[in-house]
Parts: C-alpha cells; structure tokens; sequence
C-alpha cells in the first residue's frame, strides 16, 4: 500500500510531457512536450558560417540538435518563442536547407549508393528541383547550386557513419561505404561560396581522416570546453527543469539527487562540464527506478566480443592521447577510442598539456550493466544476468567470511562452458574473478604495481584490505607463499600501514579439471 501511495505522490507532480525518443523540435514544441532550452549555445555555432562536426553517442539528442538547427535556418520563428534564441536571432534571413539522416536512408536494403540519390531527390522534391545528374557525387553538388538560388545554403548531415558503425563485423562492406561516403563529401570542398553552414553528427570520428580528407576548414567540436553542454542535460539545467519532480520524490528519498547523479550522471568531453545521459534521464522521471535504460536500447555485444578477444577485462585503466582518442581504425580497432565514441567511457582525467586522457565508466547504470555482460561473454553465458548470483560473494566480503566467498565465486565459475577455458594460463579464473568483484561495487585492482611487481587482485571494503594471488593447478600454500614473498619483498601493502582496514591475504588454486577453487588458504596481517 505505501508504495502505491508514494507512485500516487509522485505523479501528481508529473507536470510535464516528456519527450522520450522525440527527434523532431516542432513535434515538441507544438506538443507541449519538456525542452531543455540549448539555444544560447546553439546561436554560438551558428552565428559564425563555420563547418562543424560534432561526436556524441547514441540517444544523447544528436538528432534533436539538427533539427533544431534547421528550423531556425528556416525561420520557424513562433516554434522558439519563449526560448533564449527568440529575440536574438535574424528571422528574415532565411536558407535552403539540406538534412541528411543516415539512419533513415534504406542503405541496407538497397545499397549505400542507392540510398544517398534517394535521400538527395527528397530533398530536391521539397524545393521543386529535379536532379539529372547520374553520380551521387554530381547529384549533390547540382543540389547546392540549384538550392544557392534562394539564398546560401545549410546542409545537416546526421548519423554520418551508420553505413560503417552498422558493418563493422564486416570490414569489406564496411570500407566500401567508407569510399563511396568520401566521394559524396568530397563536393562539399569545391561549393564554399554556395554554404552558409555545416554540422556533421555521428558517433564515431575514425573517418574525420578518410571521409573527410578534403575537409579540411571542418572544426571537430567534439572535445572543445565551450561546446560540452551542447548536448545532454547539465546539473543547473537538471534542477531548474526538474524541480517539482526532485521535490516529490525527496520526501521519500531525501538523497534522490545523489542517486541519480550516481546512476545517470558523469558523461563528460572537457572535464569542465558534465552531462546526464537524457534518454536515462527522462525514462527515470517517468518511472522513478534505477534502471540501465539507455544501455538495454542498444546492448554493445559487438564491443564485448572485441574486448574478449583480446582477453581484456579491465576497462577503466586506458590511457590515450588525443589524437587516438579522436580516431577509429575499422580492421584494427582501438578498444579505448571505440569505447569512449559510443559511450561507454567517459573522460576521467586530461594531464596539464592536453594530450594525455584517462578514461572510466561514466556512471552506475553503464558500469554495472557493461561489467554484467563482459561477465556473461567470459562465463560463456552472455545475456545472463550474473547479479542476483553475487550477494552471497558481498556479504563474505563485508565480514571477512573466506569460505562464503568461495562458495560463491565457484557457483558463478563452475558453470564456465569447457571450450572456453585455456589450461595454459589463469585467464579465464583471473578474468572472472575481477569482473565479479568489480560488479559488486568494491574496490577492485587488477595486476597491481608496485616498484618490483604486481599482485594478481587486490579488493578494498569498508573494513578489509585483501590481497589475492590465483594459481592454476597449484597449490594454496604456493599461492599465499607467493604473496608473504611479496609483501615483504615489493609492497602491496606499504601504501596502506597506516590504514585501519584488516589486511587479509588469500592464495586461491583452481582446478582446471573440476573448473573450481580447489584449495585455499587465509592468513591476516
């Protein structure tokens, strides 16, 4: 009855229409639905006749951005009343406009070439302009001309490199599109005097080099500190347009805004702004649970077959200059830029020169739900929630039970598939073992250095500091001889003497037979 009695509370307060998965700015504005009023730092793109292109991931209003955009090229001036742009803008002035949607061109079904002269002659169709060139290439470029009559022209391109993000298991087809994609663009170099403005959108920058070599007054906007609040939602903006929500459910959760911020908040290119994830963001202000909404809409199992290839499970600890940052290889893909572009990373920290970046999950809803599947592709078991297995590993973890602990960790690895072990190595245990301890939200270290070595895992809880060393077909007394030798000789532990956590340490031996812990040994310090 209470929680029927608090959604109760909660709606009444549900003022607003939301507009989730709305990408059209007239739909929104005539409809009465919420609009997060960007249009300040829109007119600063805008007001400069400049090329830009910009890169953010899936759902984060990419789209809504360029639509935006177009209409005020348009001149739809009674869809902005009320709005920041409304009195400061040139309504007279006027252009044509050609917006280009990738993701709703029919290039998988017809072709690529194909796809782009259907898109060109909808456009044309709307200004009465007949295209008879027989070249995508030509086509284009006799659209601007004929387009540059009723004044210079905007041309919106959104989701550029769906043709290539959607055939990356398939690098042929991939790279074909890739050609044909910097054939249409390279016209764009030649009809400056005929273009006003450009913004190419995607989610990826790997082709700034091969799709747009000829581009070269393209400004990437991407990471630029003045352009970080362009898309998402903002802190300020959270709590100015949110407020009788947050208010309503704080009489229940008075620490709401930090949950939220935990869950949905953290996305950040410049690490001077810092967005929510809209799509999460909105789903949560219409069903007030912590779900991974915008990760279910679009699970990265391509990603996560990447990552296991290279047996790698650690995600948080890429270190990248800008330049690899800002590029994407198709036939040898960088894992951290691929990571970040699509959002699953985000910018943790830039050294003083700007060359170097950290990168780490954004936030809870994409570290737990990332960790969860890497967890389900190393289990062989990939859609497999592996959650609900692990509160048994967290409680022993709380209060230093060591043989809870292991109890749980071979109820979730003993159901590991035999073909996906290597009997060579501890991979396979290493790489579950991290991605459990991650997944319950301690502290959680892999292969950690010290001046003269590392140690296999180390976990920090509230009231235990713990020191694992895994051996495959060894023996526990190996294992914690191994870590006593260490301790003393490299210093796992130096960093932490004055800490008053207990110290534990734990050699684990796994059987590559049985395909579980076989022995154990514990020894406090």
């Amino acid at each position: 009855m209470r929680q029927n009695q608090e959604e109760s509370s909660y709606l009444r307060y549900m003022l607003q229409q939301y507009p989730i998965g709305l990408q059209s700015f007239q739909e929104i504005r005539e409809g009465g639905y919420l609009y997060i009023d960007k249009t300040e730092i829109i007119h600063k793109i805008v007001s400069t006749d400049l090329y830009y292109f910009l890169s953010r991931p899936r759902r984060f209003g990419k789209s809504l951005l360029v639509d935006t955009i177009e209409e005020l090229f348009k001149g739809r001036k009674e869809l902005f009343e009320g709005l920041w742009i409304y009195d400061k803008w040139d309504w007279a002035q006027t252009s044509p406009v050609i917006h280009f949607d990738f993701s709703k061109l029919p290039y998988k079904e017809e072709g690529l070439s194909k796809a782009i002269t259907y898109g060109l002659n909808k456009v044309a169709k709307k200004y009465s302009v007949i295209l008879t060139g027989n070249s995508i290439k030509v086509q284009f470029q006799e659209l601007i001309e004929s387009l540059s009559t009723m004044g210079n022209v905007v041309i919106l391109i959104d989701e550029y490199d769906k043709p290539i993000i959607d055939f990356l298991e398939e690098p042929e087809l991939a790279d074909a599109n890739r050609s044909i994609m910097k054939d249409f663009y390279s016209i764009i170099k030649g009809s400056d005097t005929y273009i006003r403005f450009l913004l190419i959108t995607g989610i990826s920058q790997f082709s700034q080099v091969s799709v747009f070599s000829d581009l070269n007054n393209l400004d990437n906007i991407t990471l630029e500190p003045q352009y970080g609040g362009l898309i998402g939602i903002t802190q300020q903006e959270l709590e100015a347009n949110f407020s009788e929500e947050i208010a309503a459910l704080q009489k229940d959760r008075p620490d709401i805004l930090t949950q939220i911020k935990d869950w949905y908040d953290g996305y950040t290119w410049d690490m001077k702004t810092w967005v929510y994830n809209p799509f999460s963001l909105l789903n949560f202000m219409v069903d007030p649970e912590f779900d991974p909404y915008w990760y279910e809409t679009g699970t990265p199992t391509f990603l996560i077959r990447l990552l296991k290839k290279e047996w790698k499970y650690d995600v948080e600890t890429y270190q990248m200059g800008k330049q690899s940052l800002s590029n994407f290889n198709t036939v040898n893909p960088n894992m951290g830029a691929l990571l970040f572009q699509t959002g699953y990373l985000t910018i943790k920290n830039i050294s003083p020169n700007r060359k170097v970046y950290d990168l780490g999950f954004p936030n809870l809803e994409v570290k737990s739900s990332f960790l969860d599947g890497l967890l389900g592709a190393y289990r062989g078991m990939e859609g497999v929630d592996s959650v609900a297995e692990m509160d048994v590993i967290k409680n022993a973890l709380r209060e230093g039970d060591m043989p809870a602990m292991i109890l749980g960790l071979n109820a979730i690895i003993a159901k590991t598939p035999y073909d996906l072990w290597r009997p060579d190595t501890e991979s396979i245990f290493h790489a579950q073992t991290s991605l459990i301890f991650r997944l319950l939200g301690v502290e959680v270290y892999s292969e950690v250095h010290s001046a003269q070595g590392r140690c296999d895992v180390l976990v920090k809880t509230a009231q235990y500091i713990y020191v694992l060393e895994l051996k495959l077909d060894g023996t526990a007394a190996e294992a914690l001889k191994q870590i006593k030798v260490d301790l003393k000789a490299r210093g796992y532990l130096t960093p932490y003497a004055v800490d008053p956590r207990k110290k534990i340490a734990v050699g684990i031996s796994f059987s590559s037979k049985t395909r579980q812990v076989e022995e154990y040994e514990v020894e406090q310090y």
